[in-house]
């Protein structure tokens, strides 16, 4: 159906009465012409008279014509769009995103896609009227984004946006774009999307079809790009030892219809390079690459692997740091006397400062310093003990507790209630097996190289039964197989406590001889020092705790790194402990420090997120087909085909324009009546 943008106009259509008026009167005043042949003059007369009553009818319709042509033309006809704006009223509100992203850096018919991005933009706020408000979206999202601007402002703003290592979905976008869009409730609300459609950050199927606003998606076109990249890496075990070989596995993914082989892989380890391998990969798959090297010396270390692939380089360089401490000191407080198995394990092994002390003899002021403290064998638990283990705790120190041959049951139940973890409640001198073992659990986690339960497990001749009169965190590590816990770790504040069922003695349990004690005890031993996190993500939130350390009201904490760049990061101290934010002003891919007065406190390393080293991309017909079978009906390919991106728009913002045909009609018909009044003879 055809509207007017101009409907008054057609009033001009009464104009038609002038041309009819003229030739139903005819003004021309006619002379009489008198001859001899009066049957020549009567036949010339009729024959004169026929054509030109054929001839004045013909200027008469091309006139009615013309002037039809021209009401029309200026009553501005068009033919509107089921998917345009032609029948709203009021201000375009025009929020539109361009991705900045890795991605974007591709290049196609020799023009970075960025570029082509921000061209588009300009074409998309050209084809709107300066009266109209619009917002500019990045990956970004940063705080001067929020608002809404004029065409000027939007356009000096669009000129700072720059390559960025955040990426968003389209999903997190579109919610960014309603944001702004409920500030406005009277409004034409429209949404325009330009990107290349990748297909790890398209969830399409996460929109929601809200007819109040109107999204436009504007697909780049993206060359196929092969791409190798680091992905990840992890330890074989979650403790660095000095003087010892340690194995990096890095995961290595290849994004290309292409095999490669003998690539090389460098670690470097505080600048100097520690170890070189190669690996081989086909086409699509992925591979995890061992690399070892030994430890050498204690400290703070900052690491990275290294490939070379090219023409896409920011995923070949995976950052991680690692600490190496050099003795680990643990407090053992006994009962009566030493534990043998205790001592024989701790005197094996110099990755260990040991302090064994009489419970009639303990310095409280020492807690703090040691990573462990053992209770072993304690036939009662004093009350001004039990608060020190619960300050220890809060402090986010972690205790093993093992129980006596006869212990006092109210003592230890209320340093139960105390630090809200298990009790122990009667002896059971039915012999058992342990069934089971969490391989899931960070103290076992890497020991075994398969995790099968039909392993040798320990023997349990009596054990104390462990309940909890309470909702506690608990997780079993090995449990009997009648379903009781034999050695269990609870969470307790900022710390953890691992409780044993039995005593170390060989008339309880054959535990302290068995293969598994070892590893079970020293994981538990070096738990304050397991390497949680090797690197982080750039773009998401960080937070990461340090103990409480002496501070001065001048000296500030500062994250740096080799390159000149600090901040002073957001931090706050509770319970002991000093939490720190990174509030996301790491943009760089590299090894920082955390600094106090000059000292090193520890690393962080950061890495860029690799969800775009995958380089698929949805093409223009995917997303059609998308639209359509996710019956997406606010939702819009934009394709300009020959057209420009801003003729597109206003086609669809006024739907297909008739003016420019009438004017031309007009001008034709016009044309017409000149030549048929000139050469009709």
């Amino acid at each position: 159906m055809i509207n007017f943008a101009n409907p008054l106009f057609l009033w001009g259509l009464f104009a038609i009465s002038i041309p009819v008026l003229i030739h139903l009167f005819n003004f021309r005043k006619f002379k009489k012409e008198y001859f001899t042949n009066v049957s020549f003059l009567e036949e010339l007369k009729f024959q004169t008279q026929k054509y030109s009553r054929l001839k004045h009818l013909l200027v008469l319709i091309l006139r009615i014509l013309a002037i039809t042509s021209i009401v029309l033309a200026f009553s501005r006809p068009f033919i509107p769009k089921s998917n345009s704006f032609s029948n709203l009223k009021g201000r375009n509100i025009i929020s539109i995103y361009i991705d900045n992203s890795f991605s974007m850096e591709a290049i196609y018919n020799q023009s970075h896609l960025f570029d082509i991005a921000k061209n588009k933009a300009l074409e998309i706020i050209d084809a709107y009227s300066n009266s109209d408000w619009f917002h500019l979206v990045t990956n970004d999202f940063e705080g001067k984004h929020q608002h809404l601007l004029s065409k000027e402002q939007f356009k000096t703003m669009l000129k700072d946006v720059q390559i960025s290592p955040n990426y968003r979905n389209i999903s997190e976008i579109l919610k960014r774009q309603e944001d702004i869009f409920s500030l406005e409730k009277q409004s034409n609300k429209q949404a325009f999307i330009i990107s290349d459609f990748q297909k790890s950050t398209s969830d399409f199927e996460k929109l929601k079809s809200d007819t109040t606003v109107h999204i436009y998606l504007v697909p780049l076109k993206s060359q196929k790009r092969n791409n190798i990249y680091i992905d990840s890496c992890w330890l074989d075990k979650p403790v660095f030892r000095v003087n010892s070989n340690v194995t990096v596995f890095v995961r290595i993914k290849n994004n290309s219809d292409e095999s490669y082989e003998k690539v090389p892989l460098k670690l470097v380890v505080n600048e100097k390079q520690r170890a070189i391998s190669s690996f081989n990969i086909q086409p699509d798959e992925e591979i995890s690459v061992p690399v070892t090297f030994r430890i050498n010396e204690t400290g703070i270390h900052n690491a990275f692997f290294e490939i070379v692939d090219y023409p896409v380089v920011y995923d070949d360089k995976l950052y991680f740091s690692f600490n190496v401490v050099d003795r680990i000191p643990v407090l053992i407080i006994n009962g009566n006397q030493p534990n043998n198995f205790l001592n024989k394990f701790f005197q094996l092994d110099t990755s260990f400062y040991v302090e064994n002390v009489n419970q009639s003899q303990i310095n409280y002021t020492a807690f703090s310093k040691h990573n462990l403290i053992v209770l072993n064998e304690l036939n009662s638990i004093s009350t001004g003990l039990a608060g020190e283990i619960k300050k220890y705790l809060q402090q986010g120190g972690n205790l093993l507790l093992i129980p006596s041959k006869n212990i006092d049951y109210q003592s230890y139940n209320m340093l139960a209630d105390n630090i809200n973890t298990l009790k122990f409640n009667y002896i059971d001198s039915n012999s058992i097996s342990v069934d089971k073992i969490n391989f899931h659990h960070i103290v076992y986690r890497n020991v075994f190289e398969k995790n099968d339960q039909n392993i040798d497990l320990p023997k349990v001749f009596k054990y104390y039964k462990l309940y909890s009169s309470s909702l506690i965190r608990k997780d079993n590590l090995l449990q009997l197989i009648n379903g009781n816990d034999f050695l269990a770790e609870t969470q307790s504040y900022n710390g953890k406590v691992f409780i044993s069922s039995v005593p170390f003695d060989p008339q309880w349990t054959n535990f302290p001889r068995h293969p598994v004690f070892v590893p079970t005890l020293l994981n538990i031993a070096m738990l304050d020092n397991f390497q949680n996190n090797l690197y982080n993500i750039i773009g998401k939130d960080f937070t990461f705790n340090i103990k409480q350390i002496e501070m001065s009201k001048d000296d500030v904490f500062k994250i740096k790194n080799d390159n000149d760049f600090e901040f002073i990061p957001q931090h706050r101290i509770y319970e002991n402990q000093i939490s720190f934010n990174t509030q996301n002003q790491i943009l760089k891919a590299d090894n920082y420090n955390l600094m106090y007065n000059n000292k090193n406190i520890t690393g962080l390393s950061f890495n860029y997120n690799r969800a775009e080293s995958k380089l698929d991309f949805y093409s223009a017909e995917d997303i059609s087909n998308i639209i359509k079978s996710s019956n997406l009906r606010n939702c819009n390919l934009l394709s300009s085909n020959n057209k420009t991106l801003g003729e597109a728009i206003k086609e669809l913002n006024s739907g297909l324009q008739l003016w420019k045909l009438f004017v031309v009609l007009s001008l034709f018909f016009f044309l017409m009546e000149i030549i048929v009044i000139r050469f009709w003879k």
